[in-house]
């Protein structure tokens, strides 16, 4: 099977690729850096802009399956200029790839495609399934609810279009695991606010594998990928403590201090998420680390 991959080279992308190359997969993806062309060894990289809305059309020469990663980081700080950013990098990008396939009358036998689950309000107390209407009114929730409505328009090139609406990517190589470790590892690891808002993690295998799971997909259809035990902040702090042999006394960073710090970005860490994922369970897909604590053994105590 030939794929297309958008955000090949970030941390997800990286991870699959590995994934995919292992299957003998042939693997297209896209950049927009000159200078990435070829840095993946075994797969052809072609260039694109989406803001200047240029893609190489070559790219999709035997595809049959894209999947799209895409996005700037929502961490760095949301300026003006880096909310466009963060906004443009997922809607202008899935715009671009819609008008492509038309241009060159492409049809494809799957799309994967990323989503978040900070399409959900924040709430301490409801527990979100695929079918929940509510849906959060913050910058995050109105990026990820357009994103979703841009992804819509590549259903007239596919037979399948599959939404995975991501959790917190547990990874030892970067993204927030990283960053939650740190303190962790030099003994001053605290949760934020009250620390008993949900966080809704996968580990990056699982999701690497759900992704590959989806494109086996018939139908359009929408998943929750996050791990079937989503924790509270103070269990994800103390379950690091555990695994990393430190201790974490610590009392947790007042709600009001991170709001002055990162202002509206705040919600990144006092933001409540608990997310169910009965739905792609029950699609067949099987989770290889369903706990916590085991995903952070596997990837801190076996690599």
């Amino acid at each position: 099977m030939k794929i297309l991959i958008t955000g090949a080279t970030g941390l997800v992308g990286t991870a699959l690729i590995k994934a995919l190359q292992k299957s003998e997969h042939t693997i297209h993806y896209l950049t927009t850096s000159p200078s990435k062309l070829n840095k993946i060894e075994g797969c052809k990289g072609f260039l694109w802009n989406p803001g200047k809305n240029e893609i190489d059309s070559n790219c999709w020469e035997g595809v049959s399956v894209l999947i799209h990663l895409a996005g700037a980081s929502i961490s760095m700080p949301w300026t003006v200029r880096n909310r466009a950013v963060i906004r443009n990098s997922r809607i202008q990008s899935t715009a671009l790839l819609a008008d492509s396939l038309k241009e060159n009358q492409q049809s494809l036998k799957a799309v994967v495609a990323a989503s978040a689950i900070g399409v959900y309000p924040s709430s301490f107390t409801e527990a979100y399934k695929e079918t929940s209407s509510s849906s959060a009114s913050n910058f995050l929730g109105t990026v990820v609810n357009e994103w979703e409505k841009a992804v819509s328009a590549l259903e007239d090139y596919s037979a399948a279009v599959v939404r995975l609406r991501i959790g917190l990517v547990l990874s030892s190589k970067g993204g927030v695991l990283q960053q939650l470790a740190f303190p962790v590892k030099l003994g001053a690891g605290a949760a934020f606010g009250s620390g008993q808002q949900g966080q809704s993690w996968i580990h990056i295998q699982d999701l690497v594998q759900l992704i590959v799971f989806s494109t086996s997909q018939k139908k359009s259809t929408l998943f929750n990928a996050v791990a079937p035990h989503p924790v509270t902040q103070n269990e994800m702090i103390k379950t690091l403590g555990r695994v990393l042999k430190r201790p974490v006394f610590f009392p947790n960073i007042p709600a009001f201090i991170m709001r002055l710090l990162l202002g509206e970005r705040s919600a990144l860490v006092l933001d409540s998420q608990f997310v169910h994922s009965e739905k792609v369970q029950k699609a067949g897909f099987v989770f290889q680390f369903p706990k916590l604590q085991e995903a952070l053994e596997d990837l801190y105590l076996k690599n």
